[in-house]
């Protein structure tokens, strides 16, 4: 169980822009992540130091986003303005989450231009989406270790690092939700707990890079 990405649904100005503005204040490189057809969405990727990243999300106007929780989340947070929609935390076994939760993990994928396939299983997003504080759950498939985000740009290791959350929010209620202490999937990244009766949701996100810390 670990923190595997933070992720931002894109502003008014659009997905590439979004993404320009945050690699920019980050000094970070990004690439295009691709579509994903059962969630109505498409993504950039900006590949983060520890085998995480930042995915910039958009919502099409496609038929799946009406229908596929992520991609109510996506549209949801975008007609507020955009902004931090929420954190991922990657697990090896989803079976728990799916017995805690009474449904299903829902398979996902993002297909490369070569024709390589990024492949996954997530649960967890209709509690983000009523509950922004909680992450949502994946597990990546068998075989797609090389495909991982984090490893996007070839040869270039991400030298940005994800230093800390500020989280609208309740700790206990996080632990609650994953049924493990909050502080497992977090290792190194540090959380500030804010609002606790407040809206909930990511506030900020802090990164190590180059020129120092830089706060989103």
């Amino acid at each position: 169980m670990r923190l595997d990405h933070v992720s931002y649904a894109c502003e008014s100005d659009g997905l590439l822009a979004t993404t320009e503005r945050i690699a920019a204040a980050l000094g970070a490189d990004y690439v295009k992540g691709g579509v994903h057809p059962r969630f109505g969405t498409r993504n950039m990727i900006l590949p983060l130091a520890n085998n995480q990243y930042v995915e910039v999300v958009e919502v099409l106007n496609h038929p799946a986003s009406d229908k596929a929780p992520f991609g109510q989340a996506v549209r949801q947070r975008s007609e507020c303005g955009g902004g931090w929609m929420g954190w991922c935390v990657a697990v090896d076994d989803l079976s728990p989450f799916e017995e805690r939760l009474g449904r299903a993990s829902v398979p996902g994928n993002r297909k490369f231009p070569d024709g390589q396939e990024l492949t996954w299983r997530q649960i967890g997003i209709n509690g983000l989406i009523a509950d922004p504080q909680v992450p949502y759950l994946l597990r990546w498939d068998d075989g797609t270790d090389e495909l991982h985000p984090s490893n996007a740009i070839p040869g270039m290791p991400g030298s940005v690092k994800l230093k800390s959350l500020t989280i609208a929010g309740s700790a206990a209620r996080v632990t609650d939700w994953l049924g493990h202490p909050v502080e497992k999937p977090l290792e190194n990244v540090d959380v500030t707990w804010i609002a606790p009766a407040g809206t909930p949701g990511i506030m900020s996100v802090t990164f190590d890079t180059a020129n120092g810390p830089v706060e989103i």
